[in-house]
């Protein structure tokens, strides 16, 4: 039996849902329903409900449209979780209830580990570097003690410093060196994190490739930018230093882990240029689901997964190879089409109808 993370779920006020409430399945659940039902509306409550920010807009944003405040509730085997978020003036209030236990913010520890799989997944490879530094760094910030910390203070220093390049030649010569050490301290410990993972990623990358495709293939990661890893913070400091006259013509920051990225290879070649469509999609798949193992591992609990849909984006035998990692998970996963998903598993589902 399949220890659930979550066995039910409310709803009141949260984007769509005015007071919807649904009891969960320790397995698979299956949302279906049309488009612009709530499907993924539901998902980002679970999101939000982990103690991961919601992906798609701001706390004041999933507020339903004419209500000063919601609220998410869920009972688990450790008992029960609560977010109530409430409009003040242009900010929006957000307080946790763990077992009755009131926090304004969630420790690491207090988070949900929670997998997301969603369409826009699927451009990780030819999608702009963005989409592949946003998928290291969610890891990191599930399995890292710190490392989202440490994000929100690398985007404020940098952000400061952008600023500081719009001011006057005086004001910027006077204080940049401050924010150009701040930022390299911040940027090196990013790296380190980021390398880090890569290599642990790489490990296993050719083999839960090899396994989907049923076929030996050399896959790997590599980290791309223009400063030496083994000396990362000391020149980009260097770097930070001899282009302050371009930047302030850029008007913005060039060189930090904010402008680098992750390439993937296959056969030796960029998966970019040369993976097909299904090639493109195993990889895919293989990093989700080493995402999965990785989670699981540093916080030696089962996660919770969220598939967005992305069943229509696969396959027969993807599918079948998503499935076989599923059945150990509770899983919900939403679908406009719920014969497409119910018929990949043996075991029964629970069926979440919408609209």
């Amino acid at each position: 039996m399949i220890a659930p993370v979550l066995t039910s779920l409310r709803l009141q006020q949260f984007r769509s849902y005015t007071d919807f409430a649904v009891e969960l399945s320790p397995a698979v659940n299956i949302v279906v329903g049309p488009n612009a039902s709530g499907k993924t509306n539901l998902l980002e409550s679970l999101l939000v409900l982990s103690g991961v920010s919601s992906y798609r807009a701001s706390y004041g944003d999933i507020i339903g449209r004419d209500y000063e405040w919601a609220r998410i509730d869920a009972t688990s085997p450790n008992g029960t979780r609560v977010v109530k978020l409430t409009k003040k003036g242009e900010l929006t209030d957000r307080l946790y209830e763990l077992n009755a236990t009131p926090k304004k913010r969630l420790n690491f520890s207090d988070c949900l580990p929670v997998v997301l799989f969603e369409p826009e997944h699927m451009r990780l490879l030819t999608g702009s570097p963005d989409l592949r530094r946003d998928f290291f760094d969610a890891i990191l910030s599930e399995t890292e003690v710190g490392y989202s910390s440490l994000k929100s203070h690398y985007k404020r220093a940098l952000a400061q410093r952008n600023r500081l390049l719009k001011q006057d030649q005086a004001v910027i010569r006077t204080q940049i060196f401050a924010w150009n050490v701040r930022l390299s301290e911040l940027a090196g410990k990013i790296v380190s994190a980021r390398l880090k993972l890569l290599t642990e990623l790489n490990k296993s990358l050719s083999g839960i490739y090899s396994e989907i495709s049923n076929e030996q293939t050399n896959v790997f990661l590599q980290y791309q930018t223009d400063i030496p890893v083994e000396a990362y913070e000391s020149t980009l400091l260097s770097k930070l230093e001899k282009s302050i006259d371009k930047d302030i013509l850029r008007g913005f920051t060039a060189y930090g882990p904010h402008r680098e990225d992750i390439l993937v290879f296959i056969r030796e070649q960029p998966a970019d240029i040369t993976a097909s469509r299904g090639e493109t999609r195993t990889l895919v798949l293989s990093l989700k689901l080493l995402e999965l193992k990785i989670l699981e591992q540093a916080r030696q609990q089962k996660p919770l997964i969220l598939l967005d849909d992305v069943f229509s984006e696969l396959d027969g035998s993807r599918r079948k190879a998503l499935t076989k990692y599923l059945q150990d998970y509770q899983t919900i996963i939403t679908t406009t089409d719920a014969d497409v998903v119910i018929k990949e598993f043996a075991q029964a589902s629970n069926l979440i109808s919408l609209g």
